[in-house]
């Protein structure tokens, strides 16, 4: 009777209880205050490294684990919304221009191999050595030039750290403008009476920088590389926060990642954290994986091969997963995988799918007002708790990365009377979708230049 009885209350439970099971599995119930990617107690924390870095965990010299952390101060919560997605849509228009054919059709004279794209949403930091001097820089996968402002400074913005003092390092040596070093970083090159390899590179926002590229011994974590070519800027303006300057993970020749690729393989990742404050990532470059600690397998996709000299990682999408519901691409979508773009963007016709699709299992919460680019909000004051739809993406070769909860619900107003679906659509059929770091919070994401391929993992980002 005991068996029978228990065979009767499992029957029960399957037949009255399967659906709840089986949405239990394609949704998250959250507090909606745990949403907020922000801690409002701590809106005034400090805005460096000095007094927060956290004891390094140990990694060999092959590779380099470095503390992530966000730079920006949202004094003003509404401010900083309407700051911050403008000039995300400022970058991502900056990056669909670059991605248009006849860009990389044009010679490139006196420039870096690709000008930068709009900086304002770059708020990764990481704190490395230029010589003995320590600064913070800006950390963008969609640049190369790796860069910091430098005496004696022309016209420099006001930075946390003192300028890099080139006269100050025995290591320190300008790249000679008539050398093979300088002709082969750029196009044309015309030294005229320059003796030293000058450079001039201009940012999609109006940021700039102004220098010569220079020869240089610099750390990362407990690794040194000797010999590293960067630009010592002495005209610099624009949107850089309190960074001394910025490192670039782009593909080409002058990134640090390639420059390093034989002491780090052409290997780095990543894993963003969830929140503004008292929260930290890490970056790893090299391909040791025993500082990672992913919950689930890593997964890989190929890197498609993108237009000529560019610096970015692209992708090939072939799905977009809301709930329980996959929205196919037969041919796929390339995107572009990126740092510095906060929301992700995705073609109008898939857009508009995976937007109807939430809506739909989204359904029994109040909508509200669109806000700026974020066009599908909620008023969700009052509510403690909601079920939100899980949200995955699907790669060429099967990889997929699910979006962390705290990368699906944008959180406008502290609230929750404006809480918005964290994606966005581009103008056309024609652009380059883009997965932004809103999206890539709480993943190990490894970007495996050698073996032309990424790599997705969920895990709980931290540096203890």
């Amino acid at each position: 009777m005991g068996n029978a009885f228990r065979s009767f209350l499992l029957y029960v439970l399957l037949m009255t209880g399967f659906g709840r099971i089986k949405c239990m599995k394609e949704e998250i119930l959250v507090k909606v205050q745990e949403l907020q990617f922000w801690d409002e107690k701590s809106t005034h924390a400090p805005r460096h490294f000095s007094n927060s870095m956290q004891i390094p965990r140990t990694a060999p010299k092959s590779s380099a684990l470095l503390e992530l952390k966000h730079q920006i101060s949202p004094s003003s919560v509404n401010n900083f919304h309407e700051q911050l997605l403008l000039s995300d849509n400022a970058r991502a228009s900056s990056l669909q221009s670059q991605l248009r054919p006849p860009h990389f059709q044009q010679p490139v004279t006196r420039l870096p191999l690709t000008p930068g794209v709009a900086l304002h949403t770059l708020n990764y930091i990481i704190d490395i050595k230029i010589a003995n001097a320590s600064m913070p820089v800006i950390v963008d996968t969609g640049s190369d030039l790796t860069w910091v402002q430098c005496k004696p400074c022309v016209n420099c913005y006001i930075q946390q750290k003192p300028l890099y003092d080139p006269s100050a390092s025995s290591t320190y040596h300008p790249v000679p403008c008539n050398s093979t070093s300088c002709s082969s970083i750029f196009a044309s090159v015309a030294c005229g009476n320059m003796t030293d390899c000058g450079y001039s590179l201009r940012y999609g926002d109006g940021s700039y920088t102004r220098g010569v590229l220079a020869l240089e011994r610099i750390s990362l974590g407990d690794a040194e590389v000797q010999g590293f070519i960067f630009g010592c800027g002495m005209s610099n303006g624009g949107l850089f926060g309190i960074a001394s300057g910025l490192v670039g993970l782009g593909r080409t020749k002058l990134s640090l990642v390639s420059q390093t690729k034989a002491q780090f393989r052409g290997v780095f990742s990543y894993c963003l954290p969830s929140r503004v404050y008292n929260s930290s990532g890490n970056l790893i470059l090299g391909s040791d994986s025993s500082s990672y600690k992913n919950a689930t397998p890593l997964a890989y996709t190929r890197m498609l091969q993108g237009p000529r000299q560019a610096p970015f990682y692209f992708l090939n999408v072939t799905n977009v997963r809301v709930g329980e519901v996959e929205l196919g691409l037969p041919k796929g979508s390339r995107v572009l995988i990126d740092s510095g773009t906060v929301i992700t963007r995705l073609v109008p016709s898939l857009y508009n799918a995976v937007r109807d699709e939430f809506l739909k299992q989204f359904s029994g919460y109040p909508t509200t007002a669109a806000y700026l680019i974020l066009d599908t909000c909620f008023d969700l004051s009052k509510y403690e708790e909601v079920r939100v739809p899980k949200l995955g993406l699907g790669f060429e070769g099967g990889a997929k990365m699910n979006v962390d909860v705290s990368g699906i619900l944008y959180f406008v107003k502290k609230d929750a009377s404006q809480v918005c679906l964290a994606m966005t659509s581009l103008a056309d059929e024609d652009g380059v979708g883009i997965i932004g770091n809103f999206q890539q919070k709480n993943q190990r994401v490894v970007y495996d230049n050698v073996g032309a391929r990424v790599g997705f993992g969920e895990e709980k980002c931290s540096y203890s």
